[in-house]
C-alpha cells in the first residue's frame, strides 16, 4: 500500500505564501478595476503573465493539449471574467475573499470523479468553515456586508470556475507528469484571446484604445501584482500542491484567504467588518484546522519520524 502524501514544511511554507498573495488579491483587483474595465483587466493580466514567457519557456512536455486549454479557459476565462465583472458590479474586495472560497466545496465534490477518499475529518472541517463563511457573508454592516445580488452570484460563479481548474490540474497530475510554471505560463496565453474580443464585444473597441492609451501608475502596478505574484508565482505554488497531494486536502487552505481579504479591506481600503464578521473568520480558521489535523499532526517532528519508520 502505498504511502499517504505527506505536507512537509515546504509545502506549508507554499500554502502560507499563496494564502497571503491571494488575500491582497482583491484589493490589488479593485485598484485595478478603479481605471480599467473587467475584460481588459484580465486580457492585461494574462498578457503580462505569459506573452514575455512565451519565447524561452517551452509548452508543458507529456502533457496533453487539452489540459493547457481546459486551464486556461476554466482559470483564466471563467474565473477571472466572472469575479473581476462582480466586483465591478457592486462586490467588495473583503466579501469576494470570503464567498470565492465556496470552490472548496465545489472542489471537494469532485473528489469522487478523481477516485479520491474524503475522510469524515474533511467533511467536518468543511461543514465547521461553512458555517464561518455564512456568518460573515451573511452580517451586516457599513463595508463588507453590503453586496450586490448580481455582485454575489458572479463571483459563486467564479468560485465554482476556480474549482473546476483545480480539478484539471489534479486530473492532469494523476496521469502526467509536468512543471506548474510552463503550464501556468501556457494555459494564461489561452485567455488572452477571448478576453479581448470580450472587452471589445461588451465596451467597445474605442473604449479599449482609450483606456490602453491612458494606463495609470495604478493600473499598471495592479496588472504586474496580478500577472507577476497572483498568476505566476501563486498559481505554480498552487499547482504544485496539487501535484503532491489530493485536491481535498489543498483545496481547504485557500479557506484562510478571507482572513488576510478582511484584513486587507480594512487597513487598505478603509473597510468596517463587523464583530460578526470577524467572529466567522475564526471559526473558518477552526474548520481548516479541524480538516487538516491530519496534515498538522505529521508537521510534528516526532511524528514525521514515526511516520518515516520502516513497517
Amino acid at each position: 500500500m502505498s504511502a499517504v502524501p505527506r505536507f512537509s514544511r515546504g509545502d506549508w511554507a507554499r500554502a502560507i505564501a499563496v494564502v497571503v498573495i491571494w488575500g491582497l488579491n482583491f484589493v490589488v483587483m479593485k485598484l485595478g478595476l478603479q481605471s480599467l474595465n473587467p475584460m481588459l483587466l484580465g486580457a492585461l493580466r494574462f498578457s503580462a503573465a505569459s506573452l514575455p514567457f512565451l519565447l524561452f519557456v517551452r509548452p508543458p512536455r507529456g502533457l496533453p493539449w487539452r489540459f493547457v486549454l481546459g486551464y486556461g479557459l476554466a482559470q483564466g476565462v471563467g474565473q477571472f471574467g466572472l469575479l473581476f465583472l462582480g466586483l465591478r458590479l457592486g462586490m467588495t474586495a473583503s466579501m469576494a475573499s470570503v464567498v470565492m472560497q465556496v470552490q472548496v466545496f465545489f472542489t471537494l465534490a469532485a473528489s469522487p470523479w478523481l477516485h479520491e477518499r474524503v475522510r469524515p475529518a474533511q467533511w467536518l472541517g468543511l461543514a465547521v468553515a461553512m458555517a464561518g463563511l455564512l456568518m460573515i457573508a451573511t452580517a451586516h454592516g457599513d463595508g463588507p456586508g453590503q453586496m450586490t445580488l448580481i455582485g454575489f452570484i458572479l463571483t459563486t460563479g467564479a468560485s465554482a470556475m476556480w474549482a473546476a481548474s483545480n480539478v484539471i490540474a489534479r486530473r492532469a497530475s494523476q496521469s502526467y507528469v509536468y512543471e506548474p510554471f510552463p503550464f501556468i505560463v501556457w494555459s494564461g496565453a489561452v485567455a488572452i484571446a477571448p478576453f479581448f474580443a470580450l472587452a471589445v464585444w461588451l465596451d467597445g473597441a474605442g473604449v479599449v484604445v482609450q483606456q490602453l492609451r491612458s494606463l495609470s501608475l495604478t493600473a499598471i502596478a495592479a496588472v504586474l501584482y496580478l500577472a507577476l505574484l497572483a498568476t505566476l508565482l501563486a498559481y505554480s505554488l498552487w499547482t504544485r500542491l496539487l501535484q503532491r497531494h489530493p485536491a481535498g486536502e489543498v483545496a481547504p487552505f485557500a479557506l484562510m484567504v478571507p482572513v488576510v481579504g478582511l484584513w486587507a479591506g480594512v487597513v487598505l481600503l478603509g473597510e468596517t467588518p463587523s464583530g460578526m464578521q470577524w467572529l466567522g473568520t475564526a471559526v473558518v480558521l477552526l474548520g481548516l484546522a479541524v480538516n487538516q489535523q491530519r496534515a498538522l499532526v505529521r508537521l510534528h517532528p516526532r511524528q514525521a519520524a514515526s511516520d518515516a519508520k520502516p513497517l
